[in-house]
């Protein structure tokens, strides 16, 4: 295949590495003869048929820049507010896609992006992605832009909160991001030296968190630094959450999955705030008083670290190569020093948690790190 115009694309949350990743691809694309055209706000862009050229002057200083030049979104081709309506824009964007007279369109995103260029495949375009997110909860990959740079601000973040917890004989409960993946909260809790570690993947008990504190108390140190992901649930609401997600798969009715949805949306509401009710029930159970520190977008922005601009240039510079070679409906994976192509089919739809076994775990709790069970 003659390839002569590619498209590129941000779409879901910001991160850091974006624009080394549309730097990474642009540049070897332009090498390879091609020419470059941006879609803005993500796959709402493509929908819209908004985009801008892409040349070697316009990727020129990029490479250190926080954020995306090309604007993101987290509208999905198939479900997209229009009008006041929610419209299936598929159809459009293929013919915005043909109209553009692209060859291949690189999509750079995590795993709702992954979902949505697998539809766009599957409706006829020759589609590649690029593994971007800081909760690095995408599968098949061994690592996402993005989540090295947030892993330093995390773990930065907790740096500083000792000092004030120790000053203060305090409780500092730290929220950091991670929805349904605890590996940001991990890594940043063990090598900011943490007392606490709540993750997604393991249920906590208060009860075992305010006996962690107790006994540092005993032994003379009269401070906890607890490090909570956001998406973390004590056992009582991870069970409600689990039987709730169940009605809703069980269900045959439509009535009755909407309930049972319903019921698991009511959840997701009521977890919001987790982080302030942990604190308050760990200064009644302990008697120290506590503090809530919410990270929240700060760890998604900034200049990206040298870690991720060399992986979204590598992941950028491959996806080039794929182009040319022909491969497409595959997201580029990190594997070690090298990369590879993995089909979106072993992706879209997965998720990629910590694993009870896994070696971070095991050395946090051969640490002395109380993991909340």
């Amino acid at each position: 295949m003659a390839v002569r115009k590619v498209g590129v694309l941000t779409a879901g949350g910001d991160s850091p590495g974006l624009n080394a990743a549309i730097r990474g691809f642009g540049k070897a694309a332009i090498g390879n003869g091609w020419e470059v055209v941006g879609f803005r706000d993500g796959f709402r862009g493509l929908a819209e048929d908004r985009r801008v050229k892409l040349t070697s002057s316009a990727l020129a200083g990029i490479l250190t820049v926080g954020g995306t030049i090309l604007g993101t979104s987290r509208d999905k081709p198939h479900r997209m507010p229009v009008g006041g309506e929610t419209r299936d824009m598929t159809d459009q964007i293929v013919t915005n896609y043909r109209k553009a007279g692209l060859d291949a369109l690189v999509c750079i995103g995590g795993g709702g992006t992954a979902k949505n260029a697998l539809r766009l495949s599957k409706a006829g375009l020759d589609v590649i992605t690029l593994p971007k997110t800081i909760d690095f909860d995408l599968a098949r990959t061994d690592a996402t832009i993005g989540f090295a740079t947030a892993l330093e601000i995390a773990t930065d973040a907790i740096d500083r909160l000792h000092s004030t917890a120790h000053s203060h004989h305090r409780i500092i409960v730290a929220e950091i991001m991670g929805h349904g993946a605890g590996w940001l909260t991990l890594g940043s809790g063990i090598a900011g030296g943490a007392d606490v570690i709540l993750i997604p993947e393991i249920p906590y008990s208060v009860a075992s968190i305010a006996a962690a504190v107790k006994r540092r108390v005993k032994a003379g140190t009269n401070f906890s630094i607890v490090a909570v992901a956001e998406g973390a649930r004590s056992v009582e609401d991870a069970k409600a959450l689990v039987a709730a997600e169940a009605r809703v798969d069980a269900a045959s009715e439509r009535t009755a999955k909407d309930a049972a949805r319903a019921e698991v949306d009511g959840l997701e509401v009521q977890h919001s705030g987790n982080t302030l009710r942990l604190a308050h029930q760990l200064e009644q159970l302990t008697g120290l008083e506590s503090r809530v520190s919410i990270l929240g977008y700060i760890q998604r922005g900034g200049t990206p670290s040298p870690f991720d601009r060399l992986l979204a240039t590598r992941v950028g510079a491959a996806a080039a190569h794929l182009v040319a070679e022909g491969t497409f409906g595959v997201m580029v994976a990190a594997r070690g020093d090298l990369t590879e192509a993995v089909p979106l089919t072993e992706v879209a739809g997965k998720r990629h948690v910590v694993p009870p076994d896994h070696p971070w775990i095991v050395a946090a709790r051969h640490v002395g790190t109380c993991l909340g069970d």
